[in-house]
């Protein structure tokens, strides 16, 4: 397997006009000829009722074993499911599902607020810029500091504890994905109060607070205090740890774009994301069901609305076209896809480190 890890976009890459657009027509006539942009309507359906099922299974689960603490065992599957959901649901709003768009909107938004706990709308907003403008500084919110920094002009501009972590946040990633369950809550919540024209907004609030307060007030009846909240912090540690697992391969460590950069949409989208693949296409299925089709990051940002299930068969037009244009197509195991992000994660963190630090040239400091 090859991988390409490299901090901008090469010169030669970024190409302008006629040529760029074309590279991406011709390569969709391919894919087009090849009956993969259809809707996959009995998969998702399928997708859907084997996850009905074992949530099911897990509020069974939980009613039965009562005040137990292997309760926690339940925790984690619904964190697992949960997220499971929000793949559903990001693929909703990439219309993957349906043909028509306020379907797959109505679809979205009943899983985002009521089943996961989370807007839609903010997911929208902010997952719809990051598809028009992937790691292009300035305009990818998925780039912006928060706790992590991607960064180096972030990273030096930490102080205190935040640099600290800053300092060492590749191999503080995993541990800090603990929280970003009750981030990503928080987060939605405040763009629903704070943000600008939010479509629904009332709606919104309204479910969420609902469906999280029904959730809380659920665990602390039937369960003791203890293991209530033993309960609610393991599910938002495994929901927090499964999403940025299966969401920061994808483009963390891979090229930056400058701001003001012009390039077309093809190299756009190739060159600054990375497929994770395994070695057979067993492996491969497995990933996708694991992923939700996240682990196909190179062919979903150029077809965005296509559906997880053929992404596995665009993978390879993809791959060949990109070799014939000589348009580096990245593709890493998830091993090293997790490698590569920690080393860059780290790169960027040494950035912010005082060249003082050392213990040998801090013998020299002026006092």
């Amino acid at each position: 397997m090859s991988s390409t890890l490299s901090p901008s976009v090469p010169e030669q890459r970024s190409t302008r006009g006629n040529a760029g657009s074309n590279n991406y027509r011709h390569l969709k006539i391919r894919v087009r000829d090849a009956g993969l942009l259809g809707r996959r309507k009995g998969h998702y359906l399928g997708t859907t009722i084997v996850l009905a099922l074992l949530f099911g299974g897990a509020v069974t689960g939980f009613v039965l074993l009562g005040d137990s603490w292997f309760q926690l065992l339940i925790a984690a599957a619904v964190g697992i499911l949960l997220t499971q959901f929000a793949f559903l649901t990001h693929e909703a709003s990439h219309r993957q599902i349906l043909t028509s768009g306020p379907a797959n909107d109505r679809i979205g938004r009943f899983l985002a607020n009521i089943v996961v706990g989370i807007s839609y709308q903010w997911w929208m907003n902010k997952h719809s810029k990051h598809h028009a403008m992937p790691n292009t500084i300035g305009k990818d919110p998925d780039i912006e500091w928060d706790t992590i920094s991607f960064q180096t002009e972030d990273a030096q501009r930490q102080k205190g504890f935040l640099k600290w972590i800053t300092e060492r946040q590749g191999y503080l990633f995993f541990p800090l994905l603990t929280l970003e369950g009750i981030n990503l809550h928080f987060r939605s919540m405040a763009y629903l109060f704070t943000g600008d024209k939010v479509k629904g907004r009332g709606k919104e609030i309204t479910s969420i607070a609902i469906r999280l307060s029904v959730y809380v007030a659920v665990l602390f009846i039937f369960l003791p205090a203890g293991i209530a909240a033993a309960f609610l912090g393991v599910q938002l540690a495994v929901f927090g740890v499964y999403m940025g697992a299966s969401f920061a391969p994808n483009h963390k460590g891979m090229p930056m774009i400058p701001k003001e950069s012009r390039i077309d949409f093809f190299s756009r989208q190739v060159l600054t994301s990375r497929n994770v693949m395994a070695r057979s296409a067993f492996g491969n299925r497995i990933l996708s069901h694991v992923f939700g089709g996240l682990n196909y990051q190179v062919e979903h940002h150029l077809f965005p609305s296509m559906p997880r299930a053929n992404l596995a068969g665009v993978s390879k037009i993809v791959r060949d076209y990109c070799h014939e244009l000589k348009v580096p197509y990245t593709v890493t195991s998830v091993t090293q896809s997790y490698a590569q992000v920690i080393t860059y994660l780290n790169k960027v963190g040494l950035s912010a480190r005082d060249p003082f630090d050392c213990p040998m040239v801090s013998e020299y400091r002026p006092h």
